[in-house]
């Protein structure tokens, strides 16, 4: 590999990525630092999958504070619901191959999300159900609250 690109890539990584964008447009193929395109993309592809699963636990934690204190509920709490909804449904529609994932990823987002949920309302972890008591379908539906 060229030395200059690895240190580009190492010191700049906004000049390296446009320099790679510019190569692929005028299809210079021979001149790209392949390795750590290809490290990139795939790290890229992941990148997205852990903000999906982060976004299912905000999105189960607000549910659960919802369901658990009724009377504390505020439009903020609301907001947050909704708007995870839609970041997390605007990610499933442009990466669809991530659903399987995000359907597995449901329960390990319950744990966090019920442990954030306690520490949040001061509630003790005992009083949150054990397991998940939401379907994917209901944590993503907008007409659904507990």
């Amino acid at each position: 590999m060229d030395d200059h690109l690895n240190n580009l890539y190492q010191a700049d990584f906004h000049r390296w990525a446009h320099h790679q964008a510019e190569l692929l447009r005028t299809r210079d193929f021979a001149r790209l630092d392949l390795p750590n395109l290809i490290e990139e993309l795939a790290s890229m592809g992941i990148r997205k999958r852990h903000e999906l699963e982060h976004r299912l636990t905000i999105l189960i934690m607000h549910l659960l504070k919802f369901q658990l204190q009724p009377d504390h509920i505020t439009g903020i709490w609301v907001n947050t619901i909704f708007e995870q909804r839609d970041r997390i449904k605007a990610g499933l529609k442009r990466m669809p191959s991530v659903r399987p994932k995000l359907e597995d990823a449901m329960h390990d987002a319950y744990k966090y999300g019920r442990r954030k949920a306690a520490r949040e309302t001061g509630i003790p972890i005992s009083h949150f159900p054990e397991s998940l008591p939401y379907t994917l379908r209901q944590i993503l539906d907008n007409n659904y609250l507990p």
